[in-house]
């Protein structure tokens, strides 16, 4: 069992930064390939990046690509978002989730833990 807490979002102008953390507790964080996901009102969640155990292998969506980077610290048991260059479009709830086994998977159902979400707003 993983219990996942984000944290970092808030709001910021279009061309600006964020960083958002997610806490992990209750078993072993190293074990597990790591995901951020968004979601906008009246939209579908979709997948931003994911990360490997080791941290060694990322995976981005397209739309984000160049902008956002995805890290982890495994002695803090935490994953990092850092989102640069941030555009109105980016507006969502940003929620992390975690899996096991080693596939940078992009789908929702390949998840097995999310957090509670962390508002991010882009103003134009």
């Amino acid at each position: 069992q993983v219990q996942l807490v984000e944290s970092g979002g808030g709001l910021v102008q279009a061309g600006g930064s964020l960083r958002l953390s997610c806490a992990a507790s209750g078993s072993t964080f190293s074990s597990y390939t790591m995901g951020w996901f968004r979601q906008a009102p009246g939209k579908e969640r979709e997948f931003v990046a994911a990360i490997s155990w080791s941290g060694g292998s990322t995976y981005y969506a397209d739309s984000v690509k160049g902008r956002f980077t995805v890290s982890r610290d495994n002695a803090k048991n935490t994953v990092y978002l850092q989102m640069n260059s941030l555009k109105p479009e980016d507006t969502a709830v940003y929620y992390c989730a975690a899996r096991r086994g080693s596939l940078l998977a992009s789908r929702q159902y390949e998840y097995d833990y999310w957090g509670q979400g962390a508002q991010v707003t882009v103003s134009s």
